[in-house]
């Protein structure tokens, strides 16, 4: 499997305070891989660092081979990255179809690429609600919105940051099921989350993320055959 994309030794800090010592993992073409830990890990600063949104001060960030250590978020976003951020983001004062049209883009000819039509079907919610500012969705409902959003730049690879943080079981569910169809179409996904059950039957691969290094990595078999990583790294 190619890589599509590469983090080695990455460090990063806040003034200071050092969060990221030596971080490295990839993520292949069509395969889910998740970041887990604990709160107060690094895992958001790893996905704010390879977004361009902090500087690393030492390592190499590679998508598609090509070196993108220090560039602006919106070059790496331009590379074919698509991001749904922790707390979601959604522009408050837009309608859900201007949102979601806000950056659209196919800069690479997917087909089939990712249209409003599409983003509807997908998520038909939406569609009932596309009216509405974006301040006058549920949490779940902007969830919607933040991963249309991203799919309508039509990524290359897909990075969810809490993915279902906050929201009722139910929206939760639907959720997972859309990665899943995501995950079934070949989507490349990079995703943060604490619903390591969740997490075992989406994705190919875990990182897990200790006091900003990864302590320990594996398939979701591996995961499911050593409990002990659950209880070292992941319980509260």
């Amino acid at each position: 499997m190619s890589h599509l994309l590469e983090l080695e030794g990455i460090e990063a800090s806040y003034g200071a305070a050092k969060v990221l010592f030596g971080m490295s993992f990839a993520v292949g073409t069509g395969e889910v891989v998740t970041l887990m830990g604990r709160n107060g890990m690094g895992k958001t600063t790893t996905i704010r660092t390879l977004m361009g949104m902090m500087p690393a001060s030492n390592g190499r960030i590679r998508f598609e081979g090509a070196d993108v250590t220090g560039a602006p978020s919106y070059r790496i976003a331009q590379c074919g990255i698509g991001l749904v951020p922790e707390g979601r983001q959604v522009f408050p004062t837009l309608s859900v179809e201007e949102n979601l049209v806000a950056t659209s883009a196919n800069r690479f000819g997917a087909t089939p690429g990712w249209s409003l039509s599409r983003v509807y079907e997908f998520f038909p919610r939406l569609k009932e609600r596309r009216s509405n500012m974006g301040n006058q969705l549920s949490g779940g409902e902007q969830q919607m919105l933040a991963i249309g959003r991203a799919l309508m730049t039509n990524p290359k690879l897909l990075i969810l940051d809490e993915a279902t943080e906050g929201l009722a079981p139910l929206i939760r569910a639907e959720i997972w099921a859309c990665l899943e169809r995501l995950k079934g179409d070949g989507q490349s996904i990079l995703v943060v989350d604490k619903n390591v059950d969740a997490l075992e039957v989406l994705a190919d691969r875990h990182v897990v993320v200790e006091k900003g290094q990864v302590a320990w990595s594996g398939s979701s078999a591996d995961l499911k055959a050593d409990p002990t990583i659950r209880e070292r790294y992941l319980s509260v």
